[in-house]
C-alpha cells in the first residue's frame, strides 16, 4: 500500500468499508490547524480558516456504499481586481457512490447509457481502495472543487476605461516603427 503524500492528501480519514455498521455511519470531521494550513499550501489559498465536513455512509447492494453530507469552509484568498484580502464561505453538498474497484468499468457503462436518455445523468461510482473511503479525501475534492478560482470583494470592479492606453500597442505601431528607420539605398554592382 502506497504511504499517502501530505502535500497532495491534506486531510485523511480513512474508514474501513468492513466496520461500516449495516444501519450507516455518521461522521463529523473538523480539519485542525495543520491540515487547513497543507490545503492551503495544495490549493494556493491564503488560509483555510475553518473547514468541517458532515457525513452519511450507508452500505447498499453489491458492495457499494452511499455517501451523503455536507462541507463547510471559510477561506482567505486575495481578490483577483483590487488584491485585497477577503474571506469567502463554502458550503457544498456531497451525495457519491462507492463500488469496489472491479465494479467501476460495469458501472461507468451503465451511467455511459444514461447520458443518451433524457433523464438526469448519474456520476459514475468512485472506487473502494483497499476496502477503505476516505471521508477526509472526499471532503477535501469537495471543497477544492468549490473555490472561486477568481475571487472579488462584493464591491469591486475593473475599470479598464481608465487604464492609460499603451502608445505602443495600436493597429499602426508597426508601420511608424517601419518609417522611423532610416532606409539604406540599394548597392549598385
Amino acid at each position: 500500500m502506497n504511504k499517502p503524500d501530505p502535500k497532495s492528501d491534506p486531510w485523511r480519514v480513512p474508514v474501513a468499508v468492513l466496520q461500516i455498521p449495516e444501519d450507516g455511519l455518521h461522521r463529523e470531521l473538523d480539519a485542525d490547524e495543520a491540515v487547513r494550513k497543507a490545503m492551503a499550501d495544495v490549493a494556493g489559498l491564503r488560509e483555510v480558516l475553518s473547514a468541517h465536513a458532515s457525513f452519511d455512509v450507508r452500505p447498499m447492494s453489491g458492495g457499494r456504499f452511499h455517501l451523503a453530507g455536507s462541507v463547510r469552509a471559510r477561506v482567505g484568498q486575495t481578490c483577483v481586481v483590487t488584491l485585497d484580502p477577503i474571506e469567502n464561505d463554502i458550503d457544498e453538498p456531497i451525495d457519491l457512490i462507492f463500488a469496489p474497484p472491479e465494479q467501476i468499468p460495469q458501472l461507468a457503462d451503465l451511467v455511459d447509457d444514461a447520458n443518451e436518455s433524457v433523464a438526469e445523468t448519474p456520476d459514475p461510482p468512485e472506487p473502494i481502495v483497499n476496502g477503505v473511503i476516505d471521508l477526509g479525501r472526499v471532503a477535501t475534492d469537495a471543497l477544492f472543487l468549490a473555490i472561486d478560482p477568481y475571487p472579488r470583494k462584493a464591491d469591486a470592479v475593473f475599470d479598464h476605461e481608465n487604464t492609460p492606453p499603451d502608445p505602443k500597442d495600436h493597429p499602426f505601431a508597426a508601420l511608424k516603427a517601419l518609417k522611423a528607420k532610416p532606409r539604406k539605398a540599394p548597392k549598385k554592382k
